[in-house]
């Protein structure tokens, strides 16, 4: 089974060295950056903020590390980290998905 980790940063250049780490690492086969608009409380406060969502497809055997690796590296106090479960998925993507998520880090 697939995963769909995502989580939120409040900058692009958060969002592309997370996403470079997290691809070097083997953690995720892609992850998409898209620019969002967020409202949210904070501190007792309402607050409203561009940030960027970052959705990464990674393997169910990947998904605790890259989780973890989010939880260590995140700028954010209390960061976004949602794991969905990927049920429909083509058989071609979900087996590159588990190529380029390999512990050892040697893909085809």
């Amino acid at each position: 089974m697939l995963k769909l980790i995502q989580t939120t940063v409040a900058e692009a250049q958060q969002a592309e060295q997370l996403a470079r780490r997290i691809i070097e690492r083997s953690l995720a086969a892609c992850v998409q950056m898209v620019p969002i608009r967020s409202t949210y409380r904070w501190q007792g406060a309402i607050e409203q903020s561009a940030e960027v969502l970052l959705l990464m497809k990674t393997s169910e055997a990947r998904a605790t590390a890259l989780m973890q690796f989010l939880a260590d590296e995140h700028p954010y106090e209390v960061p976004e980290i949602v794991a969905t479960d990927l049920t429909d998925v083509s058989e071609p993507y979900a087996a590159w998905v588990a190529d380029q998520t390999e512990k050892d880090g040697v893909h085809t």
